[in-house]
């Protein structure tokens, strides 16, 4: 449940209409409660009140349908300026950051605020009246209204600079490595987490022998994109119906219907029913998420780079900087565990398996096509050992240095091939050289 929830909820960030009909809700309320307050305090004598409005029913509408008249036009513009920096976006940056503009809740609010200020206008605007001589000026809302007025200015000035600046290719990168972190920092543990293997396999009641049989296939009901797994759902189920789950994909890998989505034991027949509570148990769509999958923020760093890279854009900075991301996140992986593959029930008896994300996994997909790609730029193959230094001397075990040695070693044969000039080759396996010496003193 706390899976669909969080995938819920990541859908309706990356929506243009969630926050705004949001705040036109709020602003609904707003001009309902202003409103009764008004009518409660009518004829007390408020309006005299320097900070109120104290003009009469015609200037009052006058000014509502200015401010009304005036929001709409600018949200017009707003939203035509969004679609304009969204397609900017696409094209200098590839369509799949569109999702991370999408959901930028700085341009869905300013959006939000000026359609709220119209909707409430609205409202206040309606509600005076003038019937057989009785005049109703609603003082204290028609206030509230040029405050928001005012606002207004103060947004659209803040959405003058916040969309200048998002579409800066260092803030883009900024922003996927925040994203990226936050991955790390939410699927990876601080510390190396036991596994059923290390101590309660032995003892549980569905150990080796029982797992070496034929299991029950479970085939996926639709092709897409893996974006999520309910796993303690699965847990729940699993122990529930006596039963081990052996996960034949992870988030962001894409499933083809009716491939095997999981192996069930015991190798019974099991009914309708709880096998749709198994496969609803996996969330598929058309698209990737970060939610559970490391590797997509991964990706798109390394597309910014790439991109960079080609010959129509050709542009070695923006790679670096990409490179220099790539090489902090990596840094931190490196000194966290790695998550479980093998996960228990409560009495210690094997439920689910998984196929986990591996420190040497993330490495290449961070460098393989980067490096590809940079085989003819000096500048770029530089950092990239430069980097693999910086993340060498916070490697903890072998395996993590394996994988930095092996992408060390590609880069400087690489560069032995295809760098013509002596010299470059010499500052290349200058930093060659400096990776190995990070691996041993580490």
């Amino acid at each position: 449940m706390k899976t669909r929830i969080t995938y819920a909820w990541e859908q309706l960030r990356s929506t243009y209409w969630f926050i705004p009909i949001a705040m036109v809700a709020a602003a609904v309320a707003l001009s309902t409660g202003s409103l009764l307050i008004d009518r409660t305090v009518q004829g007390q004598g408020l309006q005299s009140a320097r900070w109120l409005y104290s003009g009469g029913p015609a200037e009052a509408r006058a000014l509502l349908s200015t401010i009304a008249g005036s929001v709409i036009n600018v949200a017009g513009v707003t939203f035509s300026i969004t679609m304009v920096v969204l397609s900017l976006a696409s094209s200098q940056f590839g369509s799949r950051l569109m999702r991370n503009f999408m959901r930028d809740t700085g341009n869905q609010v300013v959006l939000g605020a000026f359609l709220a200020t119209f909707v409430y206008a609205l409202l206040v605007l309606q509600a005076i009246s003038e019937v057989e001589g009785r005049v109703f000026v609603p003082h204290i809302s028609v206030t509230i209204g040029m405050l928001l007025a005012v606002v207004g200015v103060v947004v659209l000035i803040y959405f003058i600079h916040h969309v200048s600046a998002s579409i800066q290719a260092e803030n883009v990168i900024a922003q996927v490595g925040r994203d990226l972190d936050e991955a790390i920092e939410r699927l990876f543990p601080e510390r190396t987490e036991p596994t059923c293997r290390e101590g309660r396999l032995q003892a549980s009641r569905r150990g080796q022998g029982v797992l070496e049989g034929p299991g029950h296939p479970i085939p996926a009901a639709e092709t897409g994109y893996l974006q999520a797994i309910d796993r303690e759902g699965l847990m729940r189920i699993a122990t529930e119906e006596d039963l081990v789950f052996h996960l034949q994909y992870r988030p962001g890998n894409f499933v083809v219907e009716e491939s095997d989505l999981l192996v069930v034991w015991p190798a019974e027949e099991l009914d309708e029913e709880l096998v749709k509570r198994i496969v609803d148990a996996f969330i598929l769509g058309a698209r990737r998420l970060h939610l559970q999958d490391v590797e997509f923020a991964v990706n798109q760093l390394v597309e910014l780079a790439v991109r960079a890279l080609s010959p129509g854009i050709n542009d070695p900075f923006t790679a670096i900087q990409c490179i220099d991301r790539l090489g902090a996140s990596l840094a931190r992986l490196a000194e966290r565990g790695t998550p479980a593959a093998h996960h228990c029930d409560d009495e210690g008896a094997l439920r689910l398996i998984t196929d986990v994300v591996t420190f040497s996994g993330v490495v290449e997909t961070s460098f393989h096509q980067i490096r590809q790609n940079a085989r003819l730029d000096v500048a770029v193959t530089i950092r990239l050992l430069e980097t693999l230094a910086i993340v060498a001397s916070h490697a903890r075990n072998q395996e993590q240095r394996s994988a930095l040695q092996r992408q060390a070693e590609m880069v400087w044969h690489s560069s032995q091939e295809t760098f013509p000039e002596g010299r470059d080759r010499d500052d290349v396996k200058q930093r060659y050289h400096l990776v190995l010496r990070a691996l041993r003193e580490d």
